[in-house]
């Protein structure tokens, strides 16, 4: 999943963003979905989030959750 749509992500998602900052070097930041900032159905350079820990960004990659009996102890 890219992050372009905005029904693909959720809060508690693990993604990956790119910072305003980082637009020219592409550097990317990984966190935990807090809020969907975007309000279209998608963007094409992705969906705007705030993580937990208050950063700003737009999705590049969303990582799938693991079911719970996937799960290490």
């Amino acid at each position: 999943m890219t992050g372009t749509v905005r029904g693909e992500i959720h809060p508690g998602d693990t993604v990956d963003i790119v910072l305003k900052k980082d637009q020219a070097t592409g550097k990317l930041t990984r966190g935990v979905v807090k809020e969907i900032l975007t309000g279209s159905h998608s963007h094409p350079h992705g969906i705007k989030v705030r993580l937990t820990d208050g950063k700003v960004g737009r999705v590049k990659a969303i990582y799938p959750k693991k079911p719970l009996d996937e799960r290490s102890s």
